[in-house]
């Protein structure tokens, strides 16, 4: 593995601040052709620091995740979409459980004006969300709570969730595999998000384009496993034929979604 350029150095650092960084926005930044900007992605990408996607960058995919605040930021405006998109499938008076995850907190805050929701949550993020809201009644599972970005793992938490029966989950995932694993990166975050699954009568995955390039080490399930997939843009040919097989509702959201919500 060589050794990186003093320039290679400060683009890791500001991919890993910012969760992703772009060819033009580099270009800009060290006042270099595009050109010369992408050979060094290309190096970090065959190093395996980075990961390309379309325009840019990411830190690569691996045994760990990028850090809360990076990912708060990666695709907000699509998450949010996603959120507003996931929270119109979901009607007032009945009880769901929400995980850990940045796309599921943009849920929680399209269904602050729901009525009639018991929201039964491991994110304290989510349950911060909701707690103002009038029409929403929170449990906070119990358990670890990591510091990182408010999760709450752990076996405690696994037997707390198994205790209810809900009529929806919404869950979120790291990655979503060609194959149609639902993929993330703590083996203790997945032992929740099975139980979710198991104790939902339906279940709705949120993630957004960017988790079909990436990739993590642990299965949370299987795309078969899913009612409703939300995302933000139409899934690739070989993840279409697996949802039409096992009869998952692809929601993509959009501004036109948007519109009709409001």
């Amino acid at each position: 593995m060589q050794l990186l350029s003093p320039r290679q150095l400060e683009i890791l650092r500001l991919a890993r601040e910012q969760g992703r960084v772009g060819v033009e926005d580099l270009a800009t930044h060290f006042q270099l052709t595009p050109q010369t900007i992408r050979k060094d992605l290309n190096d970090l990408c065959d190093q395996r620091y980075l990961q390309r996607i379309h325009g840019g960058a990411v830190i690569a995919s691996g045994v760990e995740n990028m850090g809360y605040e990076a990912r708060r930021t990666l695709a907000l405006e699509e998450k949010r979409r996603i959120g507003l998109r996931c929270a119109q499938l979901i009607p007032d008076n009945c009880s769901l459980f929400v995980n850990i995850g940045t796309t599921t907190e943009q849920v929680a805050q399209a269904l602050s004006s729901h009525r009639g929701l018991l929201v039964i949550t491991n994110n304290i993020n989510v349950a911060n969300i909701l707690r103002p809201a009038p029409g929403v009644e929170v449990i906070v599972a119990g358990g670890l709570v990591r510091r990182g970005d408010g999760g709450i793992v752990g076996e405690a938490t696994v037997d707390f969730i198994n205790q209810f029966k809900v009529d929806y989950a919404v869950i979120g995932a790291s990655a979503i595999d060609a194959d149609g694993a639902i993929l993330d990166y703590d083996f203790r975050e997945v032992r929740v998000s099975q139980a979710i699954i198991r104790n939902a009568r339906h279940v709705l995955l949120v993630a957004d384009a960017m988790k079909f390039e990436r990739s993590a080490p642990v299965r949370i399930g299987h795309l078969s496993q899913i009612e409703v997939f939300v995302t933000d843009r139409p899934l690739p040919e070989e993840l279409q034929a697996l949802a039409r097989d096992a009869g998952v509702r692809i929601e993509t959201a959009s501004e036109t979604n948007e519109s009709i919500a409001s």
